[in-house]
């Protein structure tokens, strides 16, 4: 692109579309990382953050649409979310201005004080978030920055240093963060989101709790002064109250910000879970008033976000396909209390963040079963393109060509030297023509159409026809076309690889053989395991109850313990609409029984097996460590206690 400028061709300015990591659509539905600060009682160790706002939204929003008088309440959440406060009124200016029908990314800012701190102590942001909302291919992309990652910190109106980036917040407030994160990351940002913790267990309990899968025990007795909080959390599938999900969240005895992100993402996953399945209107009022009590939302372009924005992207946040929330890590961290890692590896969770594979689930499970992995777009090399100027502007049709042949496009010509010109010169948006004769050609258009951004795909007609030349796909220039494509989707198929399991029937048999009689369902041992894992010793097998709908039902969990002190397990229960159960990405039947596959990405996050009125569910470990062949090689290893039989 470099030297197709140096040619003069295309336009130098950026704005949306033009390739540099412009986001930005409507608006992104209000995200929230929740700390709730320590009352004297309990430790005051700065609590960690968990977010929740934009599947709170869609609470808003899902509720409104099920009773016409309850849209009221989305109007006057909106207004109360405006800025309120100095320090965002200020840094709602610093905003880059969204653009309608584009991508956008919120800053998300969690923000306390510890109890006990001064009324004019500053106030500490211990976790950032971008959030990406992009309404082309409907995905939600998360990036989290650890606190104690060490970085530039950009302070507006005063001088540049280097420390941890929780400390941009601390020391020049939400535009100091704000600048820190832009320059971190290269990433121009839309609307800013400040949420206080105080709500975040006001929330939880509002909602009458949430229901997540704890990987482990978690337990810490002691707190005090400089400690940490107590925390009692039992392995399994359960529904937290405010104090339980706030433990979880904020944890980190044991393990690092890395695991704290996870768990804080898991959260947000779960709250969305729940809120397609269980929310009921009349929790409605109770939910707003948190929010509103606690949110702060401000947007590029000088005006308050309005209700109709904030309805389009909770709208698309509950709507979601599953699998279409991507979660972005930063990895090469090294270090503890100050980490640190490559500008490559920051550019390229950027990168991934930005672009994600939203058919990387799809191509995962073909190749972790072997299948022949289905396309409905041709490749870029089989897929010829012609280019014609629609805005006048000279060099246009060229540089788009140059462009796309740098990106694997065969680029053709229109026939008998005529001039690579439209019909006319009057095209505002680019459009991608199809031939229909060719196969492949409409989705081919739609992966050309997303690299231009503001792009429509139309059928060819006769007049664009004549100047096609036979390509596939004619592409006319318009004037939203400012001299560069967008980035394409990070490629994130994993490789094949072999299952990394041994035998494993022993290290759970003799559990499970003396809770079979308890339970009215079957129970299933695995008789293989991830190669470096054993049965957990501090709680390796849990029987107790789900309480759904004032009725119990019994369920056994087994929790396995890696070398790397990461923690998977095995859920085993009969009950079959659990939240967690209904956002699959996949079913596939192998060797007669029927497998339901759940997606973080290209991750295999869980494999459920229904088999004779129950359910049993592989449960990957918090940052999905278990290779993909690995958890299907585990979940094709159950078999019914009762048949199984150790030498």
């Amino acid at each position: 692109m470099r030297t197709t400028l140096k040619r003069g061709v295309g336009r130098g300015h950026f704005e949306p579309g033009n390739g540099k990591m412009q986001l930005p659509p409507e608006v992104v539905g209000p995200i929230a990382i929740y700390r709730q600060p320590e009352p004297p009682r309990r430790s005051r160790r700065t609590l960690a953050l968990t977010i929740f706002g934009w599947a709170a939204m869609a609470v808003i929003v899902v509720a409104s649409g099920v009773a016409g008088g309850a849209y009221l309440y989305l109007h006057e959440t909106v207004a109360a979310v405006a800025p309120k406060s100095v320090d965002v009124k200020v840094t709602a200016r610093r905003l880059d201005l969204p653009v309608a029908g584009q991508p956008a990314t919120a800053l998300v800012i969690g923000y306390d004080r510890r109890a006990g701190d001064g009324k004019n102590a500053p106030s500490r942001s211990d976790t950032l978030m971008l959030v990406r909302a992009n309404p082309k291919n409907d995905t939600i992309s998360l990036l989290s920055f650890p606190r104690d990652l060490r970085t530039e910190l950009v302070c507006p109106g005063g001088s540049s240093s280097t420390g941890k980036i929780n400390a941009a917040y601390a020391n020049c407030g939400a535009k100091g963060a704000l600048e820190t994160v832009r320059k971190l990351t290269g990433v121009p940002i839309n609307y800013l989101i400040t949420v206080n913790f105080t709500g975040f267990r006001q929330l939880v309990d509002k909602l009458g709790g949430i229901w997540m899968d704890i990987d482990r025990r978690y337990l810490n007795t002691r707190s005090g002064p400089g400690g940490y909080a107590t925390i009692n959390l039992q392995p399994g599938y359960q529904r937290l109250g405010g104090y339980q999900a706030l433990d979880f969240v904020r944890f980190r005895h044991t393990d690092s910000d890395l695991y704290r992100n996870a768990r804080q993402q898991l959260f947000v996953r779960s709250l969305k879970d729940q809120v397609r399945t269980s929310f009921s209107l009349r929790k409605l009022p109770k939910v707003i008033k948190v929010l509103t009590s606690n949110i702060e939302v401000a947007q590029g372009g000088g005006q308050n976000v309005t209700a109709k924005t904030v309805l389009s992207y909770a709208v698309l946040a509950y709507s979601l396909p599953p699998g279409h929330v991507f979660q972005s890590r930063i990895d090469g961290l090294e270090g503890f209390s100050d980490l640190t890692t490559s500008s490559e590896n920051i550019s390229s969770a950027v990168r991934q963040w930005a672009n994600p594979d939203v058919e990387s689930p799809k191509k995962a499970t073909a190749v972790a079963l072997g299948e022949k992995v289905k396309t409905k777009a041709p490749p870029a090399k089989e897929t010829s393109v012609t280019v014609l100027n629609g805005n006048g502007v000279t060099g246009s049709a060229s540089n788009a060509s140059y462009l796309l042949g740098q990106r694997g496009y065969p680029i053709l010509t229109p026939p008998n030297g005529i001039p690579a010109n439209a019909p006319n010169f009057s095209f505002f948006r680019t459009v991608v023509y199809f031939d229909p004769a060719q196969k492949g050609a409409k989705a081919g258009a739609r992966k050309v159409a997303a690299l231009f951004g503001s792009a429509d795909v139309k059928k060819a007609s006769p007049a664009i026809g004549a100047l096609a030349n036979g390509a596939m796909l004619t592409t006319v220039v318009g004037q939203t076309f400012h001299g560069a494509l967008a980035s394409a989707p990070v490629d994130q198929t994993p490789q094949k690889e072999p299952a990394n399991v041994v035998p494993g029937t022993s290290a759970s048999l003799d559990l499970l053989r003396e809770r079979q009689s308890k339970v009215d369902f079957p129970l299933m041992v695995p008789t293989v395991i991830e190669r470096s894992s054993w049965i957990d010793r501090e709680r390796p097998i849990r029987l107790y109850r789900f309480n759904t709908k004032g009725k119990d039902q019994k369920t056994v969990r087994l929790t396995y313990r890696m070398e790397s002190n990461d923690y998977w397990g095995i859920q085993q229960s009969n009950w079959d609409d659990a939240a967690v159960l209904g956002s699959r990405n996949f079913v596939r039947n192998i060797g007669g029984r029927r497998y339901e596959l759940f997606y973080n990405g290209p991750k295999l996050h869980m494999v459920v097996l229904r088999q004779r009125g129950a359910n049993y569910w592989v449960v990957n470990t918090l940052l999905d460590r278990l290779p993909n062949e690995t958890m299907l090689a585990i979940a094709k290893g159950l078999r019914p206690v009762s048949k199984v039989r150790v030498s």
